[in-house]
């Protein structure tokens, strides 16, 4: 019997860790929404869209913070895989095949609308500007790829497979899991047929090498490249 709880507590230990992240990062999201949603309705008074803008720091920060401090749960997260350079290079690669399919199919869900994205110019001032873009920039390339892949790459697709997640070896493929894990994680974007496209190569890069370093890395890319374009072009609804 004793066996039996420390095995029940342990499950439950090993997916906190990877869904706390995750879901601290979609309240953010829904208190922003929420805010939008009372100025809208005028239940708050009307505020400019840089003030929302001041949430993602402490949205990126506070994620990382806690993913620092849960960081002894993630014994399948192995950077020095990303030293293998076939693999690294072949990551990338996906990395950038998802950034071109971003910006190329643009379909959103029918029940939501436009995003209005992150646009830096309509912060006057240029410092504040500056740092607000920059926490931008390293929350979608150094937090967000952590934080998504442990919980769709490392938990879900494999909680899928059994519970006990952690006795199913890394790039374990089934149709179910790869399949419900693709859909979710393009309902969680606005242009949702780029999100389950990015999934699926996601998952791929993972089934391929067996190492959720070279997810993060290839999700890392595919960020840091669209990143890059959004302050090129001023395409700010991708953000």
């Amino acid at each position: 019997m004793m066996d039996i709880a420390a095995k029940a507590l342990r499950v439950e230990r090993a997916v906190l860790s990877r869904v706390l992240p995750f879901a601290l990062f979609m309240a953010f999201i829904a208190v922003e929404e929420g805010l939008r949603l009372a100025v809208q309705q005028q239940w708050l008074a009307t505020l400019p869209d840089q003030y929302f803008y001041l949430l993602y720091p402490v949205k990126a920060f506070s994620v990382a913070f806690l993913l620092y401090l849960l960081r002894s749960d993630y014994g399948e997260l192995h950077w020095r895989e990303l030293l293998h350079l076939p693999a690294a290079a072949a990551a990338i690669g996906a990395g950038v095949l998802t950034f071109v399919l971003w910006i190329n199919v643009g379909v959103t869900l029918p029940m939501v609308g436009s995003s209005p994205g992150f646009n830096p110019m309509l912060i006057p001032e240029a410092t504040v500007r500056l740092l607000l873009t920059a926490a931008r920039v390293a929350g979608a390339v150094l937090v967000v790829p952590v934080m998504e892949e442990l919980f769709w790459r490392s938990f879900l697709l494999r909680y899928l497979v059994r519970a006990d997640f952690q006795s199913v070896p890394m790039g374990t493929f089934t149709w179910a899991s790869f399949l419900i894990t693709t859909v979710l994680f393009g309902m969680e974007h606005h242009f949702f047929l780029a999100g389950m496209l990015a999934g699926a190569i996601f998952s791929f890069v993972l089934y391929r090498t067996r190492s959720l370093a070279q997810c993060i890395l290839a999700h890392a890319v595919a960020n840091f490249a669209l990143a890059i374009y959004v302050l090129s072009t001023g395409n700010w609804y991708f953000w």
